[in-house]
């Protein structure tokens, strides 16, 4: 059997129709005709018929030069997909110039040039990647780009908004997108996250932002921080939420009309700078009760190790002894917690206190995944301990709400 083919096959005592799309462990992956996949035995699949006509070549889709010019950068993910109608299987093989064609509404909006730095499922980016993707950004803000939207996997979309608003410095909107639902099934938010993510990179705004579905309806989406978002749910289109600050505005639909908060940066505010080094031996942990302290032991040698501890920022006293011989032994320590909401502080109880006294750095109201990422970028730049803990405590890229002058 080959993908494409038509079959017919016995499920639940039901005979269905389907296209066969490949097979996994002796498990026939079929699209139905309502737009599911199934899986269901090889053996009880029958061929009925073998697809006739061949694929048909895109044609080149003109744009508009007279439009304001934005870049589209594909990182692949599920808003990057698009169907095989000859087998109904959803691809990641996809270039940026076919984002145009799965949204045809975008080139209305603007003229795109487009850039394919990776081709990726979400969970496989890598820091070296986003080196690569910080590059391929900057270089278009010096092309004199209005905007730039990154399509992006949802599942790690957080975490690479927040690499790159660390890493590049931007005078323009620098708009991560995504799509909770692919293109082949009616509730997809592709389209709407698409066209909104669009006007967003042509609005005032001027730092680096993620656009997705504001609510379960087709109403708005909304704006959120680079560096205070987090994906809420495994599979709801309005998954992101902003984290200790209110979004920065919203898009509505299907107006696109933005509206932008006091509290957004605005465009031209900063100038286009580049800081693209990144120290990869870093560490996040999750601490739970009864954790070992051989856990934290492993990770000796490490220059870094991002703690999500309990409540206010703390582990249990059996951990505290490996802390501090990390700390001793040149790991910068950061303490974040597990509460998403609100700001560490371990001056509070006895434990906290210890973990102070241990040599932890404490991660003021930051998420755990941006205190990673912002500890990974921090030690590319600086190797001073007291310089580290001074930046990691400082407000940066507006992850948390301590200021204090720094130059970078």
């Amino acid at each position: 059997m080959e993908s494409g083919d038509k079959v017919l096959f016995s499920y639940a005592g039901t005979e269905l129709k389907g296209t066969y799309i490949t097979e996994r462990n002796k498990k026939a992956v079929i699209k139905l005709e309502n737009g599911y996949n199934i899986g269901v035995d090889i053996s009880a699949v029958k061929k009925t018929e073998s697809p006739k006509a061949k694929r048909a070549v895109p044609k080149k889709i003109e744009q508009d030069k007279n439009l304001p010019a934005l870049s589209i950068i594909s990182t692949g993910g599920t808003i990057a997909s698009k169907i095989d109608y000859r087998t109904g299987a959803v691809t990641s093989q996809f270039e940026a110039e076919d984002i145009l064609r799965a949204i045809p509404g975008l080139k209305d909006i603007a003229c795109f040039s487009a850039h394919v730095p990776a081709t990726i499922l979400s969970e496989n980016m890598t820091p070296e990647i986003w080196k690569t993707l910080a590059r391929t950004i900057y270089d278009e803000i010096k092309n004199n780009t209005n905007g730039i939207i990154v399509t992006h996997g949802t599942d790690t979309l957080a975490y690479s908004a927040a690499a790159i608003s660390f890493m590049v410095k931007t005078p323009v909107p620098i708009i991560f997108v995504g799509s909770q639902r692919s293109a082949d099934r009616p509730s997809s938010d592709n389209v709407m996250n698409g066209m909104c993510s669009a006007k967003a990179a042509l609005s005032d705004l001027g730092e680096v932002a993620v656009v997705m579905h504001g609510s379960t309806n087709d109403d708005f989406c909304a704006i959120h921080r680079g560096t205070r978002v987090r994906k809420m749910h495994t599979s709801r289109r309005d998954a992101f939420k902003s984290l200790n600050i209110k979004p920065l505005g919203r898009v509505d639909y299907p107006s696109l009309d933005v509206s932008l908060e006091e509290h957004a940066i605005r465009r031209n505010q900063n100038k286009s700078e580049l800081f693209d080094k990144l120290e990869e031996n870093v560490g996040l942990l999750y601490f739970y009760p009864g954790m070992k302290p051989d856990i934290i032991d492993a990770f000796s040698g490490y220059k870094g190790l991002v703690i999500a501890g309990t409540g206010l920022g703390h582990t249990s006293s059996l951990c505290i002894d490996s802390i501090k011989a990390l700390s001793e032994t040149g790991t910068n320590v950061v303490m974040t917690s597990q509460c998403l909401n609100g700001r560490v502080c371990d001056r509070v109880y006895d434990t906290g206190r210890d973990l102070l006294t241990s040599g932890i750095i404490e991660g003021e109201d930051i998420l755990p995944e941006v205190a990673f990422v912002k500890l990974m970028w921090v030690l590319g730049q600086e190797n001073n301990p007291s310089t580290v803990k001074e930046l990691m405590r400082t407000n940066l890229r507006g992850e948390t709400e301590r200021c204090l002058h720094n130059e970078l």
